[in-house]
């Protein structure tokens, strides 16, 4: 741990690649219109709820795989 060219948390962060428009992020967007769309447009008040309910499930989904993925990364960095 005494190398001198360590990187910070900061700089491994942005390593990572923080590119706003994810699969995951464009599927919530989407899964958003959708909703709007069942719960106005068709008048299915029921399903577009349901359906509103995916992006939080996406995302979540989405945050757990890129913290695993950084985990990783930091784990090889301090072999």
């Amino acid at each position: 741990m005494s190398d001198t060219t360590e990187e910070t948390p900061i700089e491994t962060a942005e390593g990572i690649g923080a590119d706003g428009l994810s699969p995951a992020v464009l599927a919530s967007v989407g899964s958003v219109a959708l909703a709007l769309y069942f719960y106005y447009v068709r008048g299915d008040q029921q399903r577009g709820q349901f359906v509103g309910f995916w992006p939080v499930t996406i995302l979540s989904l989405a945050s757990y795989f890129k913290l695993e993925e950084i985990k990783q990364m930091l784990a090889e960095r301090d072999e």
